[in-house]
């Protein structure tokens, strides 16, 4: 098989399109042949060398992807060979194969292709726990969003809308936030005005909610917060933010929370019982996933640099 490696920390001119062998399934795994996978900014992250990574190069990125099973487990009725599947957890599936665990797998529904499982499964199955496990998002709550545009941010103003909060998003160009206003915010701004903005819009109270998935900026996300009102960390796209004082905590009754959908994603069943609401509000039209490009695996180097450029509005795929 072929997969995207790279064997040196760098930029994105540091991935290959290798040969390499075929992965055996272990005990309890699937072989998976791969149609489509997500690109994450965890990936250019491991790919720098500033995340973690697991093994030894030549590296294989990637966590989330759906393909068609090609080697089951022996005597495994509910995930036979050709059965569609998508995993949100599973490393190395930057592949033409890969091995993936049977209990991480994702059974695909006949209306859910490949491409949507791969743009969702991640990014959606976060932005649902972020409203349902991190804060339980109620009518009426101000919500602000960062980095709304991006393939979490854009999932995530849907779902808040569909459970009635208003949401303020938070985008640095002008076609990014026409992109927020058309996934049903009531506002959209920029970097630089977003906290007077988020004060306006709640006549200086602040948001019940701010979520930050960019860490430099979460001073300012628990300034934005009201008091007894909830900032979820769950990103550092520009760095690490600065420590926080728990007096600053105390003295406004803020609760500062941080989400991990590994943390999530307990078993098998949480698992796919999630991932089939996500799906059910797909089909509903509550959720509408948007592809910003799509690359062919081989061609991943020019696909990290689309996704660094910080010009993408929607998921990234590879697809093969």
């Amino acid at each position: 098989m072929h997969a995207l490696t790279f064997d040196r920390f760098g930029p994105a001119d540091v991935l290959r399109w290798t040969e390499r062998p075929d992965p055996i399934p272990g005990p309890g795994q699937v072989l998976v042949r791969m149609k489509s996978v997500g690109l994450n900014f965890a990936d250019v992250y491991r790919r720098n060398g500033n995340y973690h990574l697991s093994g030894s190069a030549p590296w294989v990125l990637g966590y989330e992807g759906a393909g068609v099973i090609e080697v089951p487990v022996a005597g495994d009725s509910q995930f036979p060979a050709g059965r569609r599947v998508g995993f949100a957890d599973m490393p190395h599936a930057n592949a033409e194969l890969v091995a993936v665990d049977r209990d991480r797998l994702i059974p695909l529904p006949d209306d859910i292709d490949a491409d949507t499982a791969a743009a969702v499964l991640l990014q959606g199955l976060t932005a649902q726990y972020l409203v349902s496990d991190s804060f339980v998002v109620r009518a009426g709550d101000v919500a602000v969003v960062h980095a709304a545009a991006g393939g979490v941010g854009l999932l995530l103003v849907q779902m808040l809308k569909a459970l009635g909060a208003v949401v303020l998003g938070i985008a640095s160009s002008e076609t990014k936030r026409d992109a927020v206003i058309a996934a049903g915010a009531d506002v959209a701004v920029g970097y630089e005005e977003w906290v007077d903005a988020t004060r306006a819009l709640t006549g200086g109270h602040g948001a019940n909610v701010v979520y930050d998935s960019v860490g430099r900026t979460l001073s300012d996300s628990l300034a934005a917060a009201r008091i007894g009102g909830t900032v979820v960390f769950y990103g550092m796209a520009a760095g690490d933010p600065d420590p926080v004082d728990p007096r600053l905590l105390m003295d406004r009754s803020l609760t500062l929370t941080g989400g991990d959908l590994w943390n999530v994603l307990t078993g098998a069943e949480a698992r796919r019982e999630r991932a089939a609401a996500l799906f059910q509000q797909i089909r509903q039209g509550t959720v509408k996933p948007q592809i910003a490009a799509r690359f062919p695996l081989h061609d991943g180097a020019r696909a990290h640099a689309f996704l660094e450029s910080r010009g993408a509005i929607g998921k990234v795929l590879l697809t093969l």
